[in-house]
């Protein structure tokens, strides 16, 4: 007899193998009518996976978390099914499910364009229609290289051909069209249902490297139901409105260009919010007892060999060989520095914890592909701080810096803030053992702190555990900016110690943490956060005064001195232009706040005061506008 062991704990005794849509059945027609796939011993399977012994079994429905992955996984197959259905002389390659959507690249002589994403779209519509079954088989590798090469699929085959042999390789079988994968996929093509869109064509070279064929890569995206597909294509909308990239060019922050591949140029605009943040982060920290360290930019590539980061992060580095034959590396991160700084001097237990923070200015080569705006960049600067501490001390800490990066996110606007407890990756420094205590403590700590985590499996630095901070922003999307690692190898491995109460020598444990991340990141999810209508603290201009005639120009003067004689952002706007035109202007650049100004303001000493995205306005002596722009503009904790 095969035991089947049910989530709930109930058993079903089978006396023969059974496959994951027979229990389905058995168990009801209407979890046979939503079962997508089987979890045999907590893998997920095909629905027709037939399971020979006894077995813990669960199956896989629309609830499941991992359930909107494998309807992505088949959308991108039926997608290459239409692809070759329609253009027969395309070779398909790789077509994974990836964050809210799909791939598929193909290599075809002729462009793919907007029409034929549209005859695409519609041939899956037909395919799901058709309700083909998806079907599991398996080949020897041999004869599966032969079989793709005869197709004309020489992608396919070379894939196969890069297998270990000996191994089975898995086919899937839908209609007349087949395809190398490891699957699980769905039963049929009709359990895909018609939530999906094709989004877009872009270049990606084969196998990601740049000296291979150029391929086409066409996007899409796929939900369970025309709701969830309509809500995500409304919030690309929303969030196309909020580019910073376009909302940088329109408010004059900052632009980027080929000669500085990866770097931001900032214009006063953008340079006044960026000072803005770090002027606040800096009072942040200084009130909770750090203090601020500056490290060099260029650094002995020997100090990144003891530290395990050249091994780890050595091909994304920035490096100079100087005349003397020395490699110096430019720092992509702060952690190696501050340790030397820790090192100078004797250091007692007395002195711990010690808070050290920089701004340090990084440097990492991230592939042309992989940049985005001022989001993922060359050159960058984090709000970066290492906490050298006791083991005993690693709760208040955490703690504490908890409580101060929830705070700084609250003023940022950012209320939604999620948590992952990241583990032991497979490729780490140090001993389990010590694994072992650095995640106890970690785990420890976010209790003490009151933090709900969520596992992020094998996502840890390779020093140690982290938390990671997830920022839900204003339409839903989620950042990772955040991050608190545990960290008991780097401070063995750079030979940093204290004399402990007994006058022995310590290590001490660092606390590697970051609320920010990298500015640049940060401040392009705080300028799409607010869609560019920042606060009234972080606006770079947080006034603008316009007249209404010329002979009101020496009162508006008068205006912006008052203004600015209190320490706000404000700018005159005295040209020759109708009022309603430089209204139209300066509410696209975002300026929270325009005092308006003509000869009678100028008579009664008032001003018109006219809000961001407001038609009406409030007349208000100059003296109380003032104070009221004062008040609205304060710094939050000042």
């Amino acid at each position: 007899m095969i035991a089947i062991t049910l989530p709930d704990g109930s058993q079903r005794q089978y006396d023969r193998p059974v496959s994951g849509a027979e229990i389905a059945r058995d168990i009801g027609p209407g979890l046979a009518k939503s079962a997508l796939a089987v979890r045999v011993d907590g893998v997920m399977k095909d629905l027709a996976t037939v399971i020979a012994a006894d077995a813990q079994v669960a199956i896989v429905t629309r609830k499941d978390p991992d359930a909107l992955a494998l309807l992505r996984h088949d959308a991108a197959h039926v997608m290459a099914e239409a692809v070759k259905e329609l253009y027969p002389e395309t070779q398909v390659t790789i077509g994974p499910a990836i964050e809210n959507g799909f791939y598929y690249d193909f290599s075809r002589p002729v462009p793919f364009t907007p029409d034929d994403l549209a005859l695409i779209e519609a041939r899956m519509q037909a395919i799901v229609a058709r309700d083909e079954p998806i079907l599991r088989e398996e080949m020897e590798r041999g004869a599966a290289v032969r079989f793709f090469e005869d197709m004309g699929e020489a992608y396919k085959a070379e894939i196969i051909a890069s297998i270990p042999d000996g191994q089975a390789i898995g086919l899937y079988r839908q209609g007349a069209f087949i395809d190398l994968c490891r699957g699980p996929h769905l039963p049929s093509t009709g359990k895909l249902g018609k939530a999906f869109k094709l989004m877009k064509v872009a270049g990606a070279y084969w196998r990601g490297d740049s000296r291979n064929e150029m391929l086409q890569r066409i996007y899409g995206t796929a939900w369970f139901d025309e709701q969830e597909l309509k809500a995500h294509l409304t919030m690309l909308e929303e969030a196309e409105k909020r580019d910073h990239r376009r909302l940088g060019r329109e408010m004059e922050l900052f632009h980027q260009q080929d000669e500085a591949v990866g770097s931001v140029f900032w214009h006063p605009k953008g340079w006044t919010l960026w000072r803005t943040v770090e002027a606040y982060i800096r009072r942040r920290l200084e009130a909770t007892g750090y203090v601020e360290v500056k490290t060099p930019q260029l650094v002995d590539r020997s100090l990144w060999e003891a530290s395990g980061h050249w091994e780890k992060f050595g091909a994304n580095m920035f490096t100079v060989l100087t005349q003397d034959e020395r490699m110096l590396a430019v720092k992509p991160m702060n952690c190696p520095c501050h340790v030397q700084i820790f090192r100078v001097g004797i250091k007692s237990y007395r002195d711990l914890p010690l808070r050290m923070a920089e701004f340090g200015s990084c440097h990492r080569y991230e592939p042309s592909g992989a940049m985005h705006g001022i989001m993922r960049v060359r050159a960058f600067t984090q709000d970066d701080a290492h906490i050298f501490c006791t083991e005993d001390q690693i709760t208040s800490e955490t703690v504490a810096f908890c409580e101060l990066l929830k705070a700084i996110y609250g003023d940022f606007g950012f209320e939604d803030v999620r948590v992952k407890f990241s583990d032991r990756p497979a490729i780490r420094a140090g001993a389990d053992e010590t694994w072992d205590r650095a995640e106890a403590a970690l785990l420890e700590a976010s209790a003490a702190a009151g933090l709900e985590t969520t596992l992020n499996p094998g996502e840890g630095a390779f020093y140690g555990p982290k938390l990671e901070f997830v920022l839900r922003d204003a339409i839903g999307r989620d950042w990772q900016c955040g991050t608190l690692q545990v960290d008991f190898v780097l401070p063995e491995r750079l030979d940093a110690s204290y004399i402990a109460e007994d006058g022995q020598k310590r290590r001490p444990v660092m606390l590697h943490r970051a609320v920010l991340g990298s500015f640049e990141r940060f401040l392009g999810i705080l300028i799409e956060h607010h869609a560019g209508r920042f606060p009234m603290w972080l606006a770079p201009v947080q006034v603008v005064v316009a007249t209404i005639t010329n002979d009101a120009d020496d009162y508006a003067r008068t205006v912006l001195a008052s203004l600015k004689a209190v320490g706000l952002r404000a700018e005159i706007d005295l040209r020759n232009e109708k009022i309603n035109f430089k209204v139209r202007e300066h509410s696209l650049a975002k300026v929270p706040v325009m005092l308006v100004v003509g000869r009678r303001e100028g008579e009664t000493g008032s001003v018109a005061l006219r809000r961001l995205g407001g038609a009406a306005q409030e007349i208000l002596a100059l003296g109380d506008a003032v104070a009221k722009l004062v008040s609205e503009a304060a710094v939050p904790g000042a």
